[in-house]
């Protein structure tokens, strides 16, 4: 899976207009998001907010250098709308190629359990109800087992990028995803889809109003200017009821995030 890239900045108009808690909260809307290309090198400075990367390039790795990215991100200063850190992981949906952590039943990988599958039984096929819980079964142990204390606590971003390894069936690509976010509610996480209208709609089509992907927030990715991240929070929301929440521009090859003023 790719990392993301390109991240940005904007001041919010008329800031004097509002209550002083909420100016502080709008006044520097600038953010950054590392991961394992950042690995050992100089991290932005002076960052309102934080987004790390917990893969290492694929759904089923570890960042190694995400202690540290994590102690990077909580320096954050705070003043946007937008939590002083959050996460991104790695998503795609590989049945058909016969990974090794491709579900042969609905069990929770760590404790064994017998998990509630929306889709039905998984027994080990390349179909809905195993590519369900083989991205829940991802976020599992991107939440519990990859160093993050308190996982629910955060937001969670799930990168989702025609560059992974993707099912020919989009109502696969659309359950794992699915599996994904109920494990992230499960345990109170927000959730977030960083995307584009292109590639979204390449890997799992329509999304209708009954999946779990219809009201999340959205972060676009794709600009190069400042001034073309400012323009993408105007953009369309991703998914029916969704919200276009950040935006994200590349300058001399550092990523910046933009807090949309909504």
């Amino acid at each position: 899976m790719t990392v993301m890239a390109v991240l940005g900045s904007l001041a919010i108009a008329c800031a004097s207009a509002l209550p002083a808690d909420a100016a502080s909260k709008t006044a520097r809307p600038n953010g950054n998001d590392v991961s394992f290309p950042q690995c050992r090198k100089a991290l932005p400075a002076q960052h309102a907010f934080g987004i790390v990367g917990v893969n290492d390039g694929r759904a089923d790795t570890t960042n190694p250098c995400l202690a540290g990215e994590m102690t990077w991100a909580r320096k954050s200063s705070g003043t946007t709308r937008q939590p002083k850190v959050s996460f991104y992981v790695n998503t795609g949906e590989p049945g058909k190629l016969k990974v090794a952590d491709w579900p042969a039943n609905n069990h929770d990988p760590i404790s064994g359990a017998v998990v509630a599958d929306p889709y039905g039984a998984c027994a080990g096929q390349d179909n809905r109800a195993c590519s369900w819980q083989f991205g829940r079964n991802m976020a599992e142990l991107d939440a519990r087992i990859r160093g993050i204390s308190k996982p629910g606590l955060y937001r969670w971003w799930l990168d989702v990028e025609t560059i992974s390894s993707w099912d020919s069936s989009t109502w696969n690509n659309r359950a794992d995803l699915e599996g994904m976010v109920a494990y992230f509610h499960r345990i109170g996480s927000t959730v977030g889809i960083y995307s584009t209208a292109f590639q979204l709609y390449k890997i799992v089509k329509i999304i209708p109003s009954s999946s779990l992907l219809y009201r999340l927030a959205d972060w676009i990715p794709g600009a190069k200017t400042l001034a073309q991240a400012q323009a993408n929070c105007h953009l369309a929301p991703l998914t029916g009821r969704g919200t276009v929440t950040l935006t994200q521009w590349e300058k001399s090859k550092i990523d910046h995030d933009l807090s949309c003023p909504r």
